[in-house]
């Protein structure tokens, strides 16, 4: 349906919502009036779209009457319907005619009459369903964050969702034309290690800066455009401009004539080319909490996964833009990026007990581990994600200490992933006044169904209620949000996004929320990740391949004996190989994979399947549900006699063999199937096609914007385990009959991460949003404020008090610990103004 037809239903919607369903005469009538009744028949409940399209057919068996019904109103209604809430007479029906565009309907079954309803009064209708007495209370709590945002401009379309940047720079242009002297107060501000950069006080109006720039441009236009800034330094400074405009005379005059342009008629344009030079960002933290985060040794642990990939990646990308455009600036600062994790004392044989580590293929990149400490002294052991909150707060406190001391004054911008690392962040940040930024990767919400309306019967397992309040606070604190696709945030035609999941929803008997976040926030940005290329590179690329491995590869792939490391066995060599890696999780669904496979005779007979991923034995694992898909994996394997084609291997932790691996799944004309009920991103997924491996992955989340489908690879809808198996053995039947049918596959998943998906692009647009938003935070300080003072009574009404609930994790008791010992600080260089012996602060009023 186009955008226009999409639009017009959404109108006629509204349209309908006052005056009731007007099909009034014949047989048409009877029929929704049989529909709607057949959805109240069984009493009060929650249905979702397909329970109300299978109950309709059943009413209505006759196609042709379906069809009527289906082109009329009841039937546009329920196209864009995602949900119903049946309290008879009425049934309530959430309506998405967009993304991010969301109406509430109620319908009476028995005169057909219609009642548009508030989010409010729907969710009210849901909570019935949950909670009652809760649900009639008049003084339940909700929690509106948009009440604080309504003097902030927002997007209006749909297809404009995760454009923040672009919007937010056309915004400037208004600011800057009615007050340019924000601008210079901003400029006067910037200043690294005590030492002003671009402007000094001399230049302390918009007027006497535009005059100054105008003389620097003559000046400069008889200079050689290499003429290093140093030369008229001095000069310059007697005029009121600092170091930081760029390297050479050539550079310093393009800067300095983008800036003159935008006081004299601010555009877009010049706004982002302006704030893409300025010297805004030196010191970058990254708080990535859960897991165990290291550089080798710890893919596939519990809670350990892609984003262990994807931030030693982003760190590299971002520090080499870094060193580019610092010496592009003119400056011979270093950069300094800080991970900041968890230190686990019981660290499995991984480095995960080490305080500072180096990382691997940086100059000035360090993780560092602070030790989550209770009243016991440090906590030794592992403590899986759901449970991580109590100790939180103290974990900030003590990584913010470090922190200060090793950079030796506040970083430039801090960013969160997942929700323990958003929420530190977000502590860290809004105690020091720094520019934050939030990566969701995945929101728990989304991934578990009705999880909030039921948070009840999931809390004493997934603690819900304490991840959904750290993500809300999160969200609402970050100065930008960055995700990887456009899915990620609204979501695509038939489902909602992450974020648009929280937009409006409750948690019966806790809190309701009516303005959670608006998808609409220009704070919103997409910044699609890519892979390691000297890790993941095409198969073909026969001299750069890490021949070392093949000797393990193979006995990893086809020895006939069974030891801790692979169990199965393949008969038949020749065959492809369809392959899939990833934890051995609910969400990840490689049972389910595993399951088609041994459903499908047909797939069965056209190729083998490797399956690697988590432990074999249960008792190895503390994970709840890698235990309980250790325990199916086993049982499908019996069941459907898998061994001779199927092979399922241990949990692999060696990145650069991992990518040799691809390459020879790739050499058997395989491919890489990603059968994830729900996938954020897809990281998996570019690092497959990054090795010319034909791909196949959910079309639930990222990986549908990532492959387009039937062209650089194939959606599959992990729902439908039959068609998707099938799909995949008709592609196989295919390269049996057209050679070349696989090449053409491989060769246009190649093209398209070239195209769309590399670090470069990433971190050039990271580095850019953090300079902008600091700018956009620094113009709406005052609104910042204010939504952080309700932020902060949230955190201590809400979030304090339901983390009391969750048990706190004890080891043998252990001694408080000793006092640190003092870190060798890397890259230190001139000390700061102020480092953390002379911060006092608190977390949120903590």
């Amino acid at each position: 349906m186009s955008n226009l037809e999409v639009h017009n239903t959404m109108e006629m919607t509204s349209g309908l919502l006052g005056n009731g369903i007007p099909e009034a005469m014949g047989q048409n009538r009877g029929n929704i009036k049989r529909c709607l009744e057949k959805y109240i028949e069984k009493g009060r409940r929650l249905m979702k779209l397909n329970q109300l399209m299978d109950e309709l057919e059943i009413v209505i068996s006759d196609l042709v009457q379906r069809k009527r019904v289906m082109e009329g109103d009841l039937g546009k209604i329920l196209c864009f319907t995602q949900e119903a809430v049946v309290i008879p007479p009425n049934v309530a029906f959430a309506v998405r005619g967009n993304p991010g565009n969301w109406q509430y309907v109620k319908v009476n079954s028995s005169d057909l009459s219609v009642e548009a309803l508030s989010n409010t009064q729907y969710l009210k209708l849901k909570e019935l369903l949950f909670d009652e007495n809760w649900a009639k209370d008049e003084n339940a709590l909700e929690v509106d964050f948009g009440a604080l945002d309504f003097s902030l401009p927002r997007l209006s379309l749909s297809s404009s969702v995760g454009n923040g940047l672009s919007f937010v720079s056309s915004k400037l242009g208004g600011c800057l034309n009615d007050n340019p002297q924000s601008l210079v107060d901003y400029l006067l501000s910037l200043e690294h290690q005590g030492e002003n950069l671009m402007m000094n006080e001399t230049l302390n109006t918009a007027r006497k800066l535009e005059m100054s720039l105008i003389l620097a441009d003559v000046f400069l236009s008889e200079l050689p455009k290499e003429t290093p800034f140093q030369a008229f330094e001095l000069r310059f400074k007697e005029w009121g401009f600092e170091k930081g405009w760029g390297e050479n005379a050539g550079k310093v005059k393009e800067t300095m004539r983008i800036l003159s342009e935008i006081l004299q008629a601010p555009d877009p344009r010049n706004i982002d080319r302006f704030f893409a030079r300025i010297p805004r960002i030196f010191n970058v933290v990254i708080f990535s909490i859960h897991g165990y985060f290291g550089q080798n040794d710890v893919l596939g642990l519990p809670d350990t996964g892609g984003q262990v990939v994807y931030i030693l990646d982003q760190v590299k990308a971002l520090e080499e833009e870094l060193l580019n455009r610092i010496n592009s600036q003119g400056l011979n600062f270093k950069p300094q990026i800080l991970v900041v994790t968890r230190l686990i004392p019981d660290a499995k044989d991984t480095k995960c007990n080490q305080e500072l580590e180096p990382v691997i293929g940086t100059k000035h990149s360090n993780i560092l581990r602070i030790p989550f400490v209770t009243e016991n002294g440090i906590l030794r052991r592992w403590v899986s994600r759901f449970d991580i909150y109590p100790y939180l707060e103290k974990f900030t406190k003590d990584a913010t200490t470090k922190i200060l001391d090793i950079l030796e004054g506040k970083p430039d911008l801090v960013i969160g992933n997942y929700t323990d690392g958003n929420l530190v962040a977000s502590l860290m940040a809004n105690k020091l006044g720094i520019t934050q930024a939030t990566i969701a990767h995945a929101l728990e919400k989304t991934k578990y169904e009705d999880s909030d309306n039921k948070w009840k019967e999931f809390d004493h397992k997934y603690h819900f209620s304490s991840q959904f309040t750290a993500d809300l606070i999160s969200m609402n604190s970050a100065d930008f949000i960055i995700a990887s696709t456009y899915q990620e945030i609204a979501g695509s035609k038939e489902r909602a996004g992450q974020y648009e999941s929280h937009m409006s929803f409750t948690l019966p008997g806790l809190y309701r929320v009516v303005s959670g976040i608006n998808v609409f926030d220009p704070r919103f940005n997409i910044a699609a990740p890519g892979a390691d290329d000297s890790i993941y590179f095409p198969f073909t690329s026969q001299d750069r391949r890490f021949t070392k491995f093949h000797p393990s590869i193979e006995e990893l792939l086809y020895s006939q004996n069974e030891n801790d490391e692979h169990i199965g066995y393949l008969v038949d060599k020749k065959k492809p190989i369809i392959f899939s890696m990833a934890r051995l999780d609910i969400v990840k669904n490689l049972t389910g994979l595993t399951e088609w496979y041994a459903k499908n005779k047909r797939l069965r007979n056209l190729v083998n399947l490797v399956i690697v991923g988590g432990f074999f034995d249960p008792s190895k694992s503390k994970d709840r549900e890698e235990i309980s898909e250790i325990k199916k994996m086993h049982s499908l394997i019996e069941k459907y006699q898998l061994k001779g084609q199927f092979r399922w291997i241990a949990a692999q932790t060696d990145r650069t063999r991992n990518g040799e691996l691809y390459r020879c799944i790739a050499d058997t004309r395989g491919a890489f199937v990603q059968p994830a009920h729900y996938e954020a991103f897809g990281l998996t997924v570019i690092e497959a096609m990054s090795c010319g491996l034909v791909t196949f992955a959910t079309n639930q989340g990222g990986p549908a914007e990532i492959i387009m489908d039937g062209v650089s690879g194939f959606h599959i809808d992990p729902s439908d385990g039959e068609e998707s198996s099938d799909k995949i053995a008709d592609f196989f039947e295919q390269c049996n009959i057209d050679p070349n049918f696989w090449n053409l596959f491989s060769a246009e998943g190649l093209q398209r991460i070239y195209e769309c998906y590399t670090w470069k692009i990433y971190a050039n647009k990271v580095i850019n949003m953090g300079s902008t938003y600091s700018y956009w935070r620094h113009l709406n300080k005052d609104q910042k404020l204010a939504k952080q003072r309700y932020i902060h009574s949230f955190y201590n009404l809400q979030y304090r008090s339901l983390i009391k609930t969750i048990p706190i994790v004890s080891d043998i008791p252990q001694p408080p610990p000793l006092p640190p010992k003092p870190l060798v600080k890397p890259s230190a260089t001139r000390s700061s103004k102020r480092t953390q012996s002379r911060l006092s602060f608190r977390m949120f009023g903590a």
